[in-house]
């Protein structure tokens, strides 16, 4: 693995621009071995290493063994980290909310925002014109995670200063095209292959820095938060795959029942028809053996074979072990342990039928959203204002904010029946999308709910409108 990436010098760069991307890069490969680490830990490429005392055979290590268990810490929570949409008191679909939510597939990117914050802590959101040359849509949100892209975040203002997106590397990881984000100002730089002349390209614009950093877990002293495959989850894992090694071992080595002889020869037993050893499986699995007396014995005792049988050792001990490491990263990572493939051996359900972890859980996700929530809802700002053309965001626009899912599963009668309670003591929401919204109809729904209660109203009014005309016909003729 490369330690680090070849310097890179862009021509007509002033010497300021060009030392921050350089250190950018260097930011990028100081942290590259631990976002690879955890990246190989999630996707279930990281092979335990070798450990004991060379009792376990060396082909054991070559199983490719693995667990998924740090990929469902992650995606786990990340399922109850839903982003639905966007909510505002005047209307979203007048300023093109919609195109653009279709448009950058943003359901499925802000998922994919969420996992990648997870896994590396911080994952960032790019806002960017589109090129109408190339029939992109005119307001577009990338995703970039912390192996291609990385910033500094200023403590005082809590927004980017700058970020660096690496877009492509070759083989030897030097750097063919990157983009620089900075304030009111984009970089882009591009090259065919190491040693050819790079191509620039400015481009202005009236944003700042375009770029939102999504973090999990921020604190003090770590800006860009923390990963939730963190050691613990790591080592742990480490461990479960480690005892799934010994119990492979065991179910090849001491599965079979252990014998030993008297007064026979082995070499003389254990062969085929034709006089040959036969092969160690064929020993173990042969369920009955045959053993001729020896009449040529010195000692009568010693004529007929005694065969003795050890009993074959138990995996229970490796099986505890298993359910332990379970037992263990269950409550690193907040998850029931039955969804680690392991019946929990104590009742974990509180009184009102509901898991501990999973309460733990729910927290989790609330207290993610939470910090998540800041950079989705500039990122949406901010690609509004492009799909409009502004140049500055309307001071009404800032009440714009997210809409998480409720991180709790509920059923939709149970839904239903907690929205019920709260309009029963303001009865007038039920009137508003606030009310469809609280008995757990969703967006498409409530809309659709709107629409045919305006188109209901109006056909009422019209109706009412013709009555009234009639009546009126009538007094007229008499």
């Amino acid at each position: 693995m490369t330690a680090e990436s070849a310097r890179v010098r862009l021509p007509k760069v002033d010497s300021d621009t060009n030392a921050l991307i350089n250190g950018l890069l260097g930011e990028l490969d100081k942290h590259r071995r631990r976002n690879w680490l955890r990246a190989s830990y999630y996707d279930g490429k990281h092979a335990v290493r070798r450990f004991g005392s060379g009792v376990i055979p060396e082909q054991y290590f070559n199983l490719g063994l693995v667990l998924g268990w740090t990929a469902k810490a992650v995606d786990i929570l990340a399922r109850r980290c839903n982003l639905d949409g966007y909510t505002w008191t005047g209307d979203l679909d007048s300023l093109g909310y919609q195109e653009v939510w279709d448009e950058n597939f943003f359901g499925a990117e802000s998922s994919s925002t969420v996992v990648s914050s997870l896994i590396h802590g911080p994952a960032f959101l790019i806002n960017t014109s589109g090129d109408e040359d190339a029939d992109e849509p005119e307001s577009l949100i990338h995703v970039a995670d912390a192996t291609t892209a990385t910033g500094d975040l200023n403590g005082r203002t809590r927004r980017l200063d700058n970020l660096l997106s690496v877009l492509k590397r070759d083989e030897d990881r030097n750097v063919l095209s990157l983009v620089l984000y900075l304030d009111g100002v984009t970089l882009k730089a591009s090259r065919d292959s190491a040693g050819r002349r790079w191509s620039i390209d400015w481009t202005g614009h009236p944003w700042g820095v375009p770029a939102e950093a999504a973090i999990y877990k921020p604190r003090v002293g770590r800006p860009f938060g923390s990963s939730r495959i963190s050691r613990v989850v790591m080592a742990l894992n480490d461990r479960a795959v480690r005892a799934q090694i010994r119990m492979e071992g065991h179910a090849d080595l001491f599965s079979y029942p252990e014998l030993w002889m008297l007064g026979a020869d082995p070499s003389e037993v254990l062969v085929d028809e034709d006089g040959k050893p036969l092969p160690t499986w064929k020993a173990m699995l042969g369920r009955i053996k045959g053993i001729p007396d020896d009449p040529d014995a010195s000692d009568e005792k010693l004529a007929r074979a005694d065969v003795k049988q050890f009993q074959q050792s138990s995996p229970a001990p490796h099986i505890d072990l298993f359910q332990q490491c379970a037992n263990d990263f269950a409550g690193e990572t907040d998850l029931p342990v039955s969804a680690l493939g392991v019946q929990a051996k104590t009742n974990t359900t509180t009184a009102d039928g509901s898991d501990n972890a999973e309460k733990q859980l729910i927290a989790e996700a609330e207290g993610a959203t939470d910090d998540w929530s800041p950079a989705f809802r500039r990122a949406m700002i901010r690609a509004l204002a492009i799909k409009n053309d502004l140049e500055e965001i309307p001071a009404d626009w800032l009440s714009i904010d997210t809409k998480w899912r409720p991180p709790a599963y509920l059923s939709r009668s149970a839904a239903a029946d907690a929205g019920l309670k709260q309009l029963s003591a303001v009865p007038w929401l039920a009137d508003t999308e606030v009310g469809l919204e609280l008995l757990g109809l969703t967006d498409k729904q409530i809309r659709r709910a709107m629409s045919d209660k305006r188109r209901v109203s109006g056909r009422t009014t019209v109706q009412q409108i013709v009555d009234a005309s009639r009546q009126g016909d009538d007094s007229t003729d008499r």
